[in-house]
């Protein structure tokens, strides 16, 4: 590593020399190093946010005349990840020409179609509505970011004269106007009446920076973003206390994330009333600053100002009236008092789309609130997905830092309701809503699998990950539930999983996963009751230690598992799926099977039982009989398999032939086979059908329900 030792306390100086070498005379390829590098720094911009560009000579392929060429973040993607197939490339000179047949602001939408006429690589990504934003300016190499630092001057009250003069004019200011081609005018007439600035400061936006190299435009940028941030620090708490002083003290730690686990499933449950939402919790410092603050109420209905933070949280969050200690075990006294909050956001919300929209906007969306404060606890998140309500968390953070600091220069100043409506239901923005994937059918769905580390319980998570969910991973063994969570995170990603080790013979472990769950994700929707032993004996040689253990498990642990998922679905109020991986022994004698058998025909019946009283809060109880999952199975890696072997006297690998010969289709059952008859109940074309069996087991004839 060749990092310089450098000035730089408010931001991450990454550039690697030795790194940067190895690409030399790929401007291409620096320009999303640079990127990279600059999307590390959350304090420099946002998941999402921001983009950066290039420019450099490029052979035309139709005439093999040199022609100059524009590489720019396309539409969508983030800096810290992009790569080359996230650029749009575009001929210079005729995405300048656009000027010529302009029409004016009103008009400017009809602009971005014409954007695909100036394309240079015809396989890289759509161009983004900020295109001309870099296209109209001549630099070489340019940085659009939204750091926080920036932001908190160009949103303050006195952000154009705190420019000018923390900059000595080398700094230009474009007053707000949203992305677009009217905006690319603008920057490029503020450069023309300023020649020789480094950057351009936008009002209530973000920050334009530049340079003739790759590193000169990164090193410009943290310069620029490293004077804003050193005058922030030097005026906090010189004017008056930040947010104006405490007006609370927080809970403890650990109050606060019990308080967070006991309510996160009420709110999932009012958030949900459109769609079911995945929600996420943080106590982070900086937001127990903003909510235990005396200002919080103002600052909190001002709403935010870059587009992006509104974009992501909304106009505004619901701020909750609970003291710190409520009690929140009164379900219903807890409702009757969040409700009217809820209903007076979504009225709220109504009354702004219904007094800003226009004539062609888009309907109406959730109006339900996307960050929700609990002063004195944290904050909670509610989206269509886990890294969306992750996000739209670290957006409100990055709109607390911007609050903060342009209080503490000026004051803050946040985008009119009718600007912020122009951006929030752009039809652009709308198109590119419609374009995005359709949700897959387990998308806003949380799942809880006991015993998933191995064998039938991750394949069934797997699944459910595949069609949109995500997971509560559990397994009672520490260490083969470490080494799942560390492949599902290789596979899947961080945001689609958390883990939380699990004996479901002990309640206060059941306690403390589901209370994982509702700290992770807000809730639970789906429970597999998976997790399960095998004792294969004669009777005479069953002792009282193996029935009872048999018994803990497979009946005492589904029916607590069950009563917590009970619990927490009714908190939530939009019902839930209980699966029960029972087995064909339920249905079908067998010698040295008595203890067994026996307790998975308790399963089965309490599933009856469970699903007759459950079935008014909407909350599904089916049953899976398996029979013979060999494969990663932690059951037959134990003395099972000898025992069943004995029984019928075979040896242990003459199992799974006899298995699957035995069966009508003559064929092995697969973990795969058990996930997709979980999902067959879960997955949506089932939702009217409670207390069924379904059996997955090559067909047994003996097992036939009758």
């Amino acid at each position: 590593m060749s990092v310089k030792e450098t000035k730089y306390k408010y931001v991450s100086y990454l550039w690697d020399e030795e790194e940067a070498a190895k690409l030399a005379g790929d401007e291409v390829a620096l320009l999303i190093y640079r990127s990279n590098l600059l999307g590390a720094d959350l304090r420099l911009t946002n998941y999402g946010g921001g983009n950066t560009s290039c420019k450099l000579m490029e052979k035309d392929p139709l005439t093999g005349h040199e022609k100059e060429v524009m590489w720019v973040k396309g539409s969508g993607g983030d800096l810290g990840t992009l790569k080359k197939s996230g650029l749009a490339a575009l001929y210079v000179d005729r995405l300048r020409s656009l000027k010529q047949i302009y029409r004016g602001v009103d008009h400017e939408d009809e602009m971005v179609p014409l954007f695909n006429h100036c394309i240079f690589d015809l396989s890289s990504k759509a161009p983004s509505i900020d295109t001309p934003l870099h296209g109209f300016l001549p630099f070489a190499h340019i940085d659009h970011l939204h750091p926080d630092a920036a932001i908190a001057i160009a949103a303050s009250k006195d952000g154009k004269q705190i420019t000018e003069t923390l900059f000595h004019g080398t700094i230009g200011w474009v007053e707000w106007k949203k992305p677009g081609f009217e905006l690319g005018l603008q920057l490029k007439k503020c450069l023309d009446e300023n020649p020789g600035i480094r950057g351009i400061m936008l009002g209530a936006h973000g920050l334009f920076t530049w340079g003739d190299t790759a590193y000169q435009s990164y090193l410009n940028t943290l310069d620029v973003i490293e004077v804003c941030s050193a005058y922030l620090a030097e005026n906090y708490g010189k004017k008056s206390p930040v947010f104006n002083g405490q007006k609370l003290q927080s809970a403890s730690a650990e109050d606060r994330k019990a308080q967070a686990a006991t309510l996160a499933p009420i709110l999932r449950g009012l958030c949900s009333s459109n769609q079911h939402m995945i929600g996420h919790f943080t106590d982070d410092a900086r937001v127990l600053e903003f909510i235990n603050a005396n200002d919080l109420t103002r600052l909190a209905q001002m709403g935010t100002s870059c587009p992006d933070h509104f974009l992501r949280t909304k106009i505004c969050p619901l701020v909750l009236d609970l003291a710190i200690d409520a009690d929140l075990s009164d379900l219903a006294s807890v409702k009757q008092k969040l409700k009217p909050a809820f209903e007076a956001y979504r009225a709220m919300y109504t009354d702004y789309y219904d007094s800003c929209k226009h004539p062609n906007s888009p309907p109406i969306r959730d109006t339900n609130p996307v960050v929700i404060l609990y002063p004195g606890i944290g904050m909670f998140t509610f989206s269509k997905d886990k890294q969306t309500a992750r996000v739209a968390a670290e957006f409100y953070i990055n709109a607390i830092n911007v609050m903060k600091g342009a209080e503490a220069i000026s004051s803050y100043t946040a985008l009119p309701h009718q600007e912020a409506f122009n951006i929030e239901y752009w039809l652009l923005e709308e198109a590119k809503l419609q374009r995005m994937p359709k949700p897959k059918p387990l998308t806003g769905k949380i799942a809880l699998i006991t015993g998933s580390a191995g064998g039938i319980g991750r394949a069934i998570a797997k699944k459910f990950i595949e069609e949109g969910g995500v997971v509560i991973l559990n397994d009672m063994n520490a260490e083969r539930l470490l080494e799942t969570g560390a492949a599902f995170e290789k596979q899947f990603g961080k945001d689609s999983f958390t883990t939380a080790v699990l004996d479901v013979t002990n309640q206060e472990a059941i306690d403390s996963a589901f209370k994982v769950a509702a700290l992770a994700f807000g809730g639970i929707d789906i429970v597999i009751n998976n997790a399960g032993l095998s004792i294969s004996k004669t009777i005479a040689d069953h002792g009282e230690k193996d029935w009872d253990l048999l018994y803990d498990v497979l009946v005492k642990g589904q029916f607590f598992v069950t009563q917590a998922a009970t619990k927490m679905m009714q908190k939530q109020d939009i019902g839930g799926d209980i699966v029960n991986i029972v087995s064909k022994n339920a249905l079908v004698s067998g010698p040295n099977n008595a203890g067994y058998g026996s307790a998975k025909a308790a399963q089965l019946h309490l599933s009856r039982l469970n699903a007759a009283e459950l079935g008014a809060d909407r909350i599904r109880v089916n049953v899976v009989n398996p029979d013979a999952v060999i494969s990663d199975s932690n059951i037959w890696a134990g003395g099972w398999a000898e025992g069943r072997a004995k029984a019928y006297g075979i040896t242990v690998a003459e199992l799974p032939a006899y298995y699957a010969k035995r069966t009508l289709l003559n064929q092995i059952i697969l973990p795969e086979d058990i996930a997709n008859a979980c999902f067959a109940f879960v997955g949506g074309l089932l939702s009217k059908s409670t207390g069924n069996m379904l059996n997955v087991d090559g067909g047994v004839a003996m097992a036939f329900a009758r």
